[in-house]
């Protein structure tokens, strides 16, 4: 339907020439570009199109100023940074789908660095030659877990399918039924060995795996013994699990390498912090195991990595597969892998420098106390329209580590008010309002509120600053 009269119609659109001569817009060409500037404009009256025959005022949305602001709106939206910050209130500390763990501020300066100019990334300065990306990594690695040798890809994941492509094609994995496992993005153990090439031997039960299981699995067939975190679960209960030092010797004796994924893996004792007790990669390595593989990006606080520790004669080997090529990792993730390292070695101070051990060893105490300083202007900003009120709650450590293990925290319970059926929906509505703020709020919904958890809140102002910018219409509906 045309619309006419004192709405002005379609008559009201400018040209998009005409819109592209206006100053403010040219200067929006000049920072943006003509190419996008022209496809927001086009964006921006196609919209005015639509508007106008819905029924809306013509006049007013073709106003120059209305719709130079729209042409902004889209180009801003356009040339945004893919990657938001976020504030990462869910309670759940090392959070996959927010990018884990947040990284030392020693290794944000040198992975800065790294990119700003050329590196000796593969060139040896000393004989002027080619040189080994490793290089920059492995005797880090290898001070800090014991091993004689050390490699590094892209995540855990490409570590586990390296060694198994590696060192069990076309052979059998002797693996416990309780640990074939499946953790995020449906990353399951059988399909990573069916893609590397390796045969699954499972032995045991579920909840019990005994040393003779193993023993009379191996075989010809058999390439090595693999025992497995298991990551997102615990079984409790009447359970037995093989202890390592047992498989190790019984690997040794029929001469085949035992392999130990410990997923998040850890380099220090967390029972130093206070914490429960991880294995990390030199006890395990102690233990028996010829290799270990576990995560940069997890526990230990760095970049997203999978690092392989422990027998050189097998390193060698995974070194020298075509596929390490493919998941090697890149400059900057080396720069920041080895700033981190280096924190760990020296442990006095790792709680203070990186972040990670920081928000996990907080005080239930300190984290209260933020909650009431912050709980007051939360209370204000929501305008009477919810309840905000501070409870104990849990936190838990994240992406597969310590999986039943969870750290006594802080929240702020936010309650939308008059609820009653349609609590709910409004409950929806208040967490997409936290969302939708400048520096997005993600809290957790739980027994009918939003629970902000604010253990990882460590930027109390610039979280303040923002909630004058809430959006509370959808609470106000009906």
């Amino acid at each position: 339907m045309r619309v006419s009269g004192s709405r002005g119609g379609y008559g009201a659109l400018p040209s998009v020439d005409r819109v592209l001569n206006w100053r403010a817009v040219n200067d929006l060409s000049s920072a943006y570009g003509s190419t996008a500037t022209v496809d927001a404009v086009r964006t921006a009256l196609d919209d005015i199109r639509k508007r106008i025959s819905a029924g809306e005022n013509s006049a007013a949305l073709c106003d120059p100023n209305t719709l130079t602001r729209d042409v902004s709106v889209l180009l801003a939206a356009r040339f945004a940074p893919a990657l938001r910050p976020v504030f990462n209130l869910t309670g759940t500390i090392i959070h996959t789908n927010l990018g884990r763990a947040p990284l030392a501020a020693e290794a944000i300066t040198d992975i800065a660095a790294a990119a700003a100019t050329p590196t000796n990334l593969e060139f040896d300065l000393a004989s002027g030659r080619r040189g080994d990306r490793d290089f920059h990594l492995e005797d880090q690695i290898c001070r800090l877990t014991g091993a004689a040798a050390a490699t590094v890809v892209n995540n855990n994941a490409a570590a586990v399918l390296l060694v198994l492509n590696t060192l069990a094609r076309r052979k059998e994995v002797i693996v416990s039924r309780g640990e074939l496992v499946e953790i995020g993005g449906a990353f399951r153990i059988p399909d990573v060995m069916q893609r590397a090439g390796a045969k699954l031997h499972e032995v045991g039960t579920t909840n019990r795996t005994h040393l003779k299981d193993f023993a009379t699995a191996i075989s010809g067939k058999t390439a090595l013994v693999m025992k497995v975190h298991t990551s997102n679960y615990e079984v409790r209960g009447f359970t037995r699990t093989v202890p390592e030092p047992e498989l190790a010797k019984l690997a040794r004796d029929h001469d085949r390498p035992f392999v130990v994924d410990l997923g998040s893996g850890m380099l220090v004792d967390l029972e130093d912090f206070g914490l429960p007790h991880e294995r990390t990669a030199r006890e395990t390595l102690a233990d028996g195991a010829d290799l270990v593989t576990f995560s940069g990006d997890k526990l230990l606080g760095g970049p997203q990595a999978g690092i392989i520790a422990g027998r050189a004669d097998l390193i060698a080997k995974i070194k020298r597969n075509p596929m390490k090529r493919a998941l090697r990792l890149d400059k900057l993730v080396i720069a920041a892998l080895s700033a981190t390292l280096r924190l760990y070695e020296n442990p006095d101070r790792l709680r203070e420098l990186v972040p990670v051990l920081r928000l996990l060893t907080q005080p239930r105490a300190d984290i209260a106390a933020r909650a009431e300083r912050v709980r007051p202007a939360v209370a204000e900003a929501l305008a009477g329209m919810a309840s905000v009120d501070t409870v104990p709650c849990k936190s838990q450590i994240g992406s597969g580590a310590l999986p039943v293990d969870l750290l006594p925290s802080a929240a702020l319970a936010i309650r939308p008010a008059g609820g009653g059926k349609r609590g709910g929906r409004k409950v929806a509505v208040l967490a997409a309002a936290f969302r939708a703020l400048p520096t997005p709020v993600i809290g957790r919904i739980a027994d009918g509120a939003l629970l902000l958890d604010l253990r990882c809140l460590e930027d109390e102002l610039g979280f303040l600053a923002q909630l004058d910018a809430l959006d509370l219409a959808g609470l106000a509906a009906p």
